[in-house]
């Protein structure tokens, strides 16, 4: 009976573990992979926060689209594999697992989310492998160790930026905040907005609270239209932003609304419609510069997607693999800590989103645009640089 027991459970791991078992590639599979550059991408390209993996994705798909037809990277195209993490934090977990373990990947491009981010970056620090995420902006994400990086701001310096726009722009003294208090970034670009407005003469008249998902607001807004704020901070993801902004206008607040860059997303206007008018929000980037570097990966982009317009998101992600891609020609090697060593030595490297320069931190401070909503559209506002 023990030995039928023993020899089920190793059927079951073979399923599950292939390479527990002993199974190894054939000499083809391996002659094939010693020709390419296997690059990983894990994304929520489905559930809660679609809308940032997809966009996310697309860019790094146009990215790696340009490096390989530009003769690839020492000598070999890139071969990117992807995973969808259905915008769950066990699910990154388990796609982390099998980009660096199974599929061998050289370096890894994610996630969107800050929360994911944080789940897969110790795995690739344990295993020595190179993360790059395009857009996750908490401080923790490249804290986790030396072999983590990113190619966008930071919440310090994008809750400072909200804080002076609220105050120079927005002229408002008086702001409630309702913070998403299930979400990581939420929490953190809460606090990194309170600290300076507060700091600089302003007041924080209300503070209300919900979870990622809920989709009635009518009680924490009823609160803060009571507390007669001049504006609302909502630093949370697009989903809930849209019906925030959405059921304060139906209760009739009509004081300006703004966020981070969690707003950014073409379904907040299919959320909010109408009501978005005198709303605002920080990013990483407009289509409407007029900068070459832009135009020139607009127009790829909507000629390969059937003219959609790229956000923030897209040009976010075709930053992180380009920078890669460039980390690893200098380097002259995959090999974990000379690439770690290559990306954490980037300088001024010029891409879609501005100039990308990695600092001690493995950050890469640079400029943001506040996008506002006008006729049913986004439209740029102003640049703020670091």
């Amino acid at each position: 009976m023990k030995k039928w027991r023993f020899i089920l459970l190793a059927v079951v791991l073979a399923g599950f573990f292939p390479g527990l078992m002993g199974c190894k590639k054939s000499a083809e599979e391996t002659a094939a992979d010693e020709k390419v550059i296997k690059v990983g991408e894990y994304a929520s390209l489905t559930g809660s926060e679609a809308a940032f993996g997809q966009s996310s994705h697309k860019g790094t798909l146009l990215a790696i689209d340009d490096i390989n037809a530009a003769g690839g990277v020492l000598g070999k195209p890139i071969k990117l594999i992807y995973e969808d993490n259905q915008s769950k934090s066990d699910e990154t977990a388990t796609v982390a697992h099998k980009l660096v373990s199974s599929d061998k990947v050289v370096a890894l491009l994610g996630e969107v989310a800050s929360g994911r981010s944080l789940i897969a970056a110790p795995i690739c620090q344990q295993n020595q492998i190179p993360m790059i995420s395009p857009s996750s902006t908490n401080p923790k994400v490249t804290a986790v160790g030396d072999y983590i990086f990113r190619v966008c701001f930071t919440d310090p310096f994008q809750g400072k930026l909200i804080s002076d726009f609220a105050k120079r722009t927005l002229k408002a003294s008086k702001v409630a905040v309702l913070t998403d208090v299930a979400s990581a970034y939420s929490v953190g670009l809460a606090d990194y907005f309170k600290e300076p407005f507060v700091a600089n003469g302003g007041t924080i008249v209300a503070e209300q609270k919900y979870s990622g998902g809920d989709k009635d607001f009518k009680a924490q807004l009823t609160a803060i239209k009571a507390a007669n704020p001049d504006a609302i901070f909502v630093p949370g993801y697009y989903n809930e932003a849209g019906l925030v902004v959405q059921q304060a206008r139906q209760l009739g607040i009509n004081v300006p609304l703004f966020g981070g860059d969690g707003w950014e997303a073409p379904e907040l206007l299919q959320i909010a419609g109408k009501a978005l008018e005198s709303t605002y929000y920080s990013t990483h980037y407009s289509s409407e510069n007029d900068s070459p570097v832009v135009q020139d990966f607009v127009k790829k982009f909507k000629a390969k997607f059937n003219g959609e317009v790229p956000d923030a998101m897209a040009a976010l992600g075709y930053d992180s693999a380009m920078v890669l891609a460039d980390a690893i020609k200098r380097a002259g090697t995959t090999d974990g800590p000379k690439l770690r060593d290559a990306i954490a030595a980037t300088k001024n490297y010029s891409g879609v989103t501005g100039i990308t320069t990695i600092d001690a931190s493995r950050n890469s401070p640079k400029a943001a645009v506040i996008i506002t909503v006008k006729d049913g559209k986004f439209k740029y506002l102003e640049t703020v640089t670091p």
